[in-house]
């Protein structure tokens, strides 16, 4: 599984919203750039994860995104999910029936594939929240919430 541009940059977003004091709000802006991200495709993303229920948008001055739960109910699967990322290779492979290492290695990669969802939405937000502030205690950081 390769992560894409747009998986990456919303799995950021949302770690830097967890990080907020509250969780949030935090404007595009703010979020663009303290993770160094352009805030136009950020806002797209946004909006994606919006419609996903994972965050919600706050209108005002004070107002932007924040997460819509608590980070220990989303996961990076439900993360990547939003924004239309693919987890499933070989999509289109069907395996030759007359050749058995076809079928072996088609099997093997399905579940790899298997393996690699379980992963994904087993891990949440709450866990890189925490490996986040694992690594900026080690690196002598109490305030900085760049990921």
């Amino acid at each position: 599984m390769k992560l894409t541009t747009k998986g990456h940059y919303s799995v950021k977003a949302l770690l830097d919203l967890s990080l907020q004091p509250g969780y949030g709000p935090a404007s595009v802006n703010a979020i663009a750039q303290r993770q160094d991200l352009p805030a136009p495709y950020l806002e797209k993303l946004l909006m994606e994860m919006r419609r996903a229920g994972l965050v919600n948008s706050v209108r005002g001055s004070q107002g932007g995104y924040q997460l819509a739960c608590q980070p220990k109910q989303i996961s990076l699967g439900q993360i990547l999910s939003a924004v239309g990322e693919n987890i499933n290779p070989l999509s289109s492979y069907t395996p030759d029936i007359n050749v058995a290492e076809d079928w072996v290695t088609f099997s093997l990669w399905q579940k790899l594939n298997q393996k690699l969802k379980e992963a994904l939405y087993s891990i949440t937000l709450a866990d890189l929240y925490y490996d986040a502030r694992s690594w900026q205690a080690a690196q002598g950081e109490e305030n900085n919430f760049i990921v």
